[in-house]
Formats: C-alpha cells, sequence, structure tokens
C-alpha cells in the first residue's frame, strides 16, 4: 500500500470525545493517523483489535446536517475519498456508509469502537471474505419503449388485426377498438420486458460472484430502465463480464451502463 500521506501514531490524543465516525474496517493490526483526510479535513486514525481495524475519527454523537447542498456533497466526497483510499490499498475492506457514527456514551468512544470490533470479529471475518479480491459494479439496462412497441406492433398477429379493424370502422367504433390495442401492447411490452429481464439477469449472473437487484427509477423521457444491478465481481472477471455487457448493447432499442469500481457498499448489511 501506499503509505505517502499516513504515519505511524503511537500517542493517544487527550481528547474527551463522545463519538466516533466510522468509515470501514480494513485488514491492518497497526495503529495509524490520516492527517486532515476525512469528512471536515478531521484527522482519520485506525482503531486496531487483533488483524482488523475500525478507520474512523472524532466526532459529536450526532449526524452531520446542513441545509447547505454543496457542503453536504464535499461531505460525500471526503467519505469516499477515505474509503476509496483503503479500497485502493487493501484487498478487504468493508465500506460503512457516510454518517455512521458509533456513540461512546459514558464510556472512552476508542475503547467503544474496538469493543465493537471484538463482538463483530467473526462476522466482519467472514464478510471481508466473502469481498476479499472483489469489486462492485453497477449494470443499468435501458430500452425505448415507444420503438420497442412498434416492432411488437409488426410482429403480433393480434395488432396487425386491430389496426386494420381501426382503419376500416367509423370513428366512434376505431376508439374502442384503439383502446383495446393500448392493452394488447402494454401486455405485449411488459411480456417483453420480463423476457429481456430473465435473459440479461441470467447471462449477467453467471459472469459475476454476487448480485443484488435494486429498484428501477421513474422513466425519464423516452428511455426506460428495465433492469437496475448491483454487482460484486472478482478483479480477473470484470473484462468477462464486460465482453458479455458488449453483446448485449448491441441488440436494437437497448443500452447498457457499466459503472465502477466501487468497494462492495450494496453488500453490506
Amino acid at each position: 500500500m501506499n503509505d505517502s500521506v499516513a504515519i505511524v501514531c503511537d500517542k493517544e490524543k487527550d481528547v474527551e470525545d463522545e463519538g466516533r465516525y466510522l468509515y470501514c474496517v480494513v485488514e491492518m493490526g497497526e495503529k495509524r493517523i490520516f492527517s486532515k483526510f476525512g469528512v471536515d479535513e478531521e484527522d482519520v486514525y485506525t482503531i486496531p483489535y487483533g488483524d482488523i481495524s475500525g478507520v474512523v475519527h472524532r466526532c459529536l454523537p450526532k449526524p452531520y446536517q446542513s441545509d447547505d447542498h454543496e457542503l453536504v456533497k464535499k461531505w460525500l466526497f471526503q467519505h469516499q475519498q477515505v474509503v476509496g483510499f483503503f479500497f485502493e490499498g487493501y484487498d478487504a475492506v468493508l465500506p460503512f456508509p457516510f454518517d455512521t457514527i458509533i456513540k461512546g456514551g459514558n464510556a472512552d468512544a476508542d475503547e467503544k469502537v474496538r469493543n465493537w470490533l471484538k463482538e463483530e470479529y467473526s462476522n466482519l471475518r467472514r464478510k471481508m471474505e466473502k469481498v476479499r479480491g472483489k469489486q462492485e459494479f453497477g449494470v443499468q439496462i435501458f430500452w425505448y419503449p415507444r420503438s420497442i412497441t412498434d416492432e411488437l406492433k409488426n410482429e403480433s398477429v393480434e395488432a396487425q388485426r386491430m389496426l386494420n379493424e381501426i382503419a376500416s370502422k367509423p370513428r366512434g367504433v376505431a376508439y374502442m377498438y384503439e383502446q383495446k390495442l393500448k392493452d394488447v401492447m402494454k401486455k405485449e411490452l411488459e411480456a417483453k420486458a420480463e423476457k429481456y429481464s430473465q435473459e440479461f439477469y441470467s447471462i449477467i449472473r453467471s459472469h459475476v460472484d454476487d448480485v443484488k437487484i435494486e429498484k428501477i427509477p421513474k422513466a425519464d423521457g423516452d428511455k426506460q430502465m428495465i433492469m437496475n444491478l448491483s454487482c460484486l465481481i472478482s478483479k480477473d472477471r470484470v473484462q468477462e463480464l464486460g465482453r458479455e455487457l458488449d453483446k448485449i448493447n448491441t441488440i436494437p432499442n437497448i443500452s447498457v451502463r457499466f459503472t465502477g469500481p466501487w468497494p462492495a457498499y450494496s453488500f453490506m448489511t
């Protein structure tokens, strides 16, 4: 690991604190301090227990809150910067979300973190083994419903029959057929989306170590997301997955977004 910003620290700071902001747990068994490196340029340091350490900074036992959106964005970036630093240097890093704070209460906050590491040691080690040598990537697959609907109309015998009826009937009767056609095309579109989702999921799942299905946001314009996955992938399999996604991306009216790598935030529970 590049230790250019790290110095070994043997002294405990004689400061009365009530909480510790937790960035991640890393496979490291020594105390270190990283000056002015964390959220709000706080000094970040490690609290070791055995061969693992919590990466923290001293804080008040309350959330980081602000109406200043730019400040919140800065905090988020600083949090990710710290986690990313350890992610780049170590094979097994357990990242925690922004604003994870361990309260010290009446006890020494460092000791509180150390006791937590001790109590959760087996669980933390098990999770470390799961993410060791792996990276998280996002895979989002989009399609264009209007273009897909036009394709389905041309392929569907039922749709073609209704279109002929609409063209030959009086306006009032034609309107009823138009509504029926909308219902038919809605079902056809849903069936097509389900078919694509099953096919794409099966392909992706076979090339990753683990996968989590995420919520799909509302459609924005003509493009609609039909699949949103967080994937945990061994470093040596990333190109393999990329090649499969390139193939999916060549399907007409389908586009793929492949983002990462990141620490395995989505696989921490």
